[in-house]
């Protein structure tokens, strides 16, 4: 299956994915910005990415402390999730993220 992902600078990139792999594990893999520093804990908001809008209302609604991880992050927008909270299926083949302006991978610094 697949994954687009559209940069910060707005560039698309298809990238191929597999069911049960988590939206944030993909990301890192393509090398997009996504820091995962709690490691898929929902103890930050590190991994936020925009859902297209026409695939936000196919995945499940968000947590409570989705939201309230969210509420900490910069540039959320309606469709915002946390990519570490979304696991792949074969219905989100295609499925298009878009990285937010303010998001940056510090871990190498």
């Amino acid at each position: 299956m697949k994954v687009t992902f559209i940069t910060r600078e707005g560039e698309k990139r298809a990238v191929e994915a597999a069911a049960g792999d988590s939206l944030l594990e993909v990301g890192q893999r393509a090398g997009m910005p996504l820091e995962g520093t709690c490691e898929g804990q929902m103890a930050c908001s590190t991994c936020h990415v925009i859902i297209a809008r026409e695939w936000f209302g196919r995945l499940g609604d968000a947590s409570e402390e989705e939201e309230d991880m969210l509420d900490l992050a910069a540039d959320v927008e309606a469709t915002s999730r946390l990519s570490c909270q979304i696991l792949l299926s074969e219905e989100l083949d295609g499925l298009e993220v878009r990285i937010p302006e303010g998001s940056h991978n510090a871990q190498g610094f």
